[in-house]
């Protein structure tokens, strides 16, 4: 929750508008006024009955008549009270996180910030097929029975496909818990509104929610596995020498993807279920931007440990998600399409969240700070088979598997009639003709 005295300054609102959102800084005035006079007219009327209660005098007729009066008073004002708060949070609710100051202003629309560059991207020697072509030749996906289970946007994988699918979990959910540190959960894929408030998904992207209602309980299924992995310690006050706290999940993810219709409606690129490993970063608020660094850097290894050429962008302040203050896309090189694609995005939410969430941190000395939290994609499975699929593969249909991920799988390729070649007991077995 932001606090509204800070949005109230100017500077709050000149940040705001650079990622194109207005503040109505009238009504936000007007119901902070309000919520104070309301609360300092609350505990004068409490102070009042507490000196009467203390006094110890036996009130005549008329006394009596006045303490009821104040009674009935101070129970309307909490009422007012209520609702002014109500009201106050649901506009605070509604307020985007402000951009860092190093945020580059700009849109989408602008050329993208580019940091880093990993890798050529692959060249070939026959034009390169889409992953959707790719894999239906192999008989690995299959588009046509996912429509008849569920309409679009949904997918089938089969045989070898699935085996990759399972492997790339293994790989990557092994390279962040072994080398990384981060803690493996297993979490709910259903929550309720409270959490889904606490890292912004409510009310902002209600639209967006997949939602169930039995049993008489309203939960939501997860959009992504930051949802519980943060909220794990919603309410909760850490100290200082247990953060950061580095936290990971392979979980299904749910989106209605109401704002993107006619957008990568072909293959697996924008699902309403995918599959996706996640890393959670939760810290002191001034450790944030180092973090947001360390980060970056643990999701960008499993592309350089897959061999994927790829590239880091910085968005601009006008293309911020909703509750980030910062965020660095990683964009994977798709030959079919001839351009970069994002796989992943980390973002530093500062502690947008933690104030949201609840989440306090406690220093050596004993205060006390709202903690900062931080986000990133680790990878999502199926954009990354997306982009094996169109990086390795072979002129005549087949599809080389990366070195990494032979351990997990093995097999090196798979042959174009969708069946696995074994891995040798040297590691041979690679088919010829890739990039």
């Amino acid at each position: 929750m932001h606090d509204p005295h800070a949005l109230l300054q100017d500077a709050a609102g000149a940040d705001l508008a650079r990622r194109g959102h207005h503040l109505d800084r009238a009504a936000l005035r007007e119901l902070t006024d309000l919520r104070s006079r309301l609360i300092a007219e609350r505990d004068k009327l409490r102070a009042e009955q507490n000196r009467s209660a203390r006094s110890g005098v036996r009130p005549d007729a008329a006394g009596r008549a006045r303490i009821q009066e104040a009674k009935e008073r101070l129970r309307s004002v909490s009422e007012e009270l209520g609702v002014a708060q109500e009201s106050l949070d649901a506009l605070l609710l509604a307020v985007p996180n402000l951009p860092h100051p190093d945020v580059p202003d700009g849109t989408e629309q602008d050329p993208p910030v580019v940091r880093r560059v990993f890798g050529e991207p692959p060249g070939f020697d026959f034009t390169p097929r889409d992953h959707v072509d790719v894999g239906t030749r192999l008989g690995i996906l299959d588009p046509v029975r996912a429509a008849k289970l569920s309409g679009s946007r949904f997918a089938v994988t089969r045989g070898t496909g699935a085996r990759l699918e399972r492997a790339l979990a293994s790989f990557l959910l092994d390279l962040h818990t072994g080398e990384h540190g981060y803690v493996e959960h297993g979490v709910p894929h259903l929550v309720n509104r409270e959490t889904m408030t606490g890292t912004g998904q409510l009310p902002k992207f209600a639209d967006d929610l997949f939602a169930t209602d039995a049993a008489d309980r309203e939960l939501l299924l997860i959009p992504t596995a930051e949802v519980p992995l943060v909220n794990l310690y919603r309410g909760e006050t850490l100290q200082d020498a247990e953060l950061p706290l580095a936290l990971t999940a392979f979980t299904p993810c749910y989106r209605a993807e109401a704002g993107s219709y006619g957008r990568d409606t072909r293959g697996l690129v924008r699902l309403h279920q995918f599959e996706k490993v996640e890393l959670v970063r939760i810290c002191r608020p001034d450790r944030s931007r180092e973090e947001l660094e360390l980060l970056v850097g643990h999701a960008e290894s499993a592309l350089r440990r897959l061999g994927l050429a790829h590239r880091v962008v910085e968005l601009r302040a006008g293309d911020l998600g909703f509750a980030a203050r910062r965020t660095y896309d990683i964009e994977v090189w798709l030959p079919g399409q001839g351009t970069y694609r994002e796989i992943s995005s980390c973002s530093d939410c500062g502690d947008f969240q933690g104030r949201r969430a609840g989440i306090r941190v406690r220093d050596r000395d004993g205060g006390k700070a709202f903690a900062a939290t931080l986000n990133g994609s680790a990878l999502p499975i199926g954009r990354t088979l997306v982009a094996i699929l169109e990086q390795y593969q072979c002129a005549d249909g087949s599809v080389n598997v990366p070195p990494a991920l032979v351990p997990y799988t093995g097999f090196t390729a798979i042959a174009a009639d969708g069946t696995a070649v074994p891995a040798g007991p040297a590691g041979t077995g690679a088919l010829s003709g890739a990039a």
